[in-house]
């Protein structure tokens, strides 16, 4: 019999792994199937009205099946549906500072492509500043943690989880040194690279993954890596 909940995924997609820690901390059981963007099956294009991962597929009462799509928006679903540890406050006004950031959150993780990506030696500065600017402003919203809502896990936590992850890789690259005087974020970020559903929301290989897509895209920071070992 298969599973009530299907999370349509990729296997770096840091959307896809906000869905899947928050069915994690949920305790929900749900079925993943993996595809590969760059060859997107027809049932997939199908379904996704913007072809993009992940996709929530929901079996109904009725047997029918409903897809969500946007991982916000499944992450509220699952909030909403399932049992288990709250994810968001209860409080209307803290619910919706944390929504804003989960917005900012997505922000960052759009500069993070420039800086992943780019070959361009300026692009890349431009990136790297951009990320220290907004690391800086996550500094100063942080309290005593160990998580952004302090010892509550939170949906806030489910999409900076994602984001601190690309730095477990990068930083053995070249560290970036953007956390060197962040000592809050820092050890927010330590705390959710221990947290049984981050490490669940991805496989064992992801590092060697990212690596690939990284010489893929002959990304600035391996160049760097390279120079640094050369020097």
């Amino acid at each position: 019999m298969s599973q009530p909940l299907t999370l349509v995924s990729h296997l770096l997609c840091p959307y896809v792994q906000r869905a899947a820690i928050a069915l994690h901390e949920k305790g929900v059981p749900f079925e993943r199937v993996v595809i590969d963007l760059s060859a997107k099956p027809d049932w997939f294009l199908a379904i996704s009205p913007l072809g993009k991962v992940p996709l929530l597929r929901v079996q109904r009462p009725d047997g029918g099946e409903t897809v969500l799509f946007e991982s916000n928006v499944i992450c509220e679903y699952i909030e909403e549906t399932q049992p288990g540890a709250r994810l968001h406050p209860e409080d209307p006004l803290a619910r919706a500072e944390h929504r804003a950031w989960m917005e900012f959150g997505s922000a960052i993780l759009a500069d993070l492509w420039g800086y992943e990506t780019t070959k361009d030696a300026e692009v890349f500065a431009q990136k790297r500043q951009a990320l220290a600017d907004k690391f800086a402003r996550v500094e100063a919203a942080l309290g005593a943690g160990p998580f952004f809502a302090g010892e509550r896990f939170s949906l806030v936590d489910a999409v900076f989880a994602p984001v601190f992850r690309y730095f477990e890789v990068f930083d053995r690259l070249v560290d970036s040194k953007l956390f060197d005087a962040l000592p809050r974020v820092e050890a927010w970020r330590k705390a959710l690279a221990a947290r049984p559903s981050v490490r669940a929301a991805v496989v064992p290989e992801y590092p060697e993954h990212l690596m690939d897509f990284l010489r893929k895209h002959e990304s600035l920071l391996l160049t760097r890596a390279e120079e640094v070992r050369a020097a």
